[in-house]
């Protein structure tokens, strides 16, 4: 079946709509933000250090989440590194100073206080490793290894007599 004209018009739109927004903030604001990064309209990158934020290629910030590279009562400006392939989950908040690694997954609603390594599922607050060595794709994706199916013996299967 054929996709609606429409559909393709706003997926078109949204391309656009978002390396915009990247060039705004690489541009404007001078972020370091990688090809192929996509941002939400609703997430929150800190301007008051805006030099301090940095993401690596084709990773994904959702809603609502942010990234801090300040810290007004310590009167602290870090800088922030996310990596290559990332996702940053839905109203995840990361602080000041925090390098996360390429292919992470931050979980929805995490607050990452310390450096999370590569290859990492984080989740919670303060969040904490719940997995190593995920791999993942563009957008950060996550890729799950395929099992070899086992072979079938009817002599197992077989009711007992």
């Amino acid at each position: 079946m054929a996709v609606p004209l429409a559909t393709r018009i706003r997926d078109a739109l949204c391309v656009v709509g978002q390396e915009v927004r990247r060039q705004y903030f690489t541009k404007f604001w001078h972020m370091d933000i990688g090809e192929g990064t996509k941002i939400s309209s609703s997430a929150k990158l800190d301007k008051t250090n805006p030099q301090g934020i940095h993401i690596g290629k084709y990773s994904v910030v959702a809603f609502g989440a942010a990234i801090l590279t300040h810290d007004w009562v310590n009167d602290l400006h870090r800088d922030v590194h996310i990596g290559d392939n990332c996702f940053i989950g839905a109203h995840a908040m990361v602080l000041p100073g925090v390098t996360i690694g390429d292919n992470c997954i931050i979980a929805a609603a995490s607050l990452v206080a310390r450096n999370v390594p590569a290859g990492s599922l984080v989740t919670g607050n303060p969040a904490r490793v719940v997995e190593s060595n995920v791999k993942t794709t563009r957008y950060g994706i996550r890729v799950r290894e395929q099992t070899v199916p086992q072979p079938f013996h009817q002599e197992a299967a077989s009711c007992p007599r």
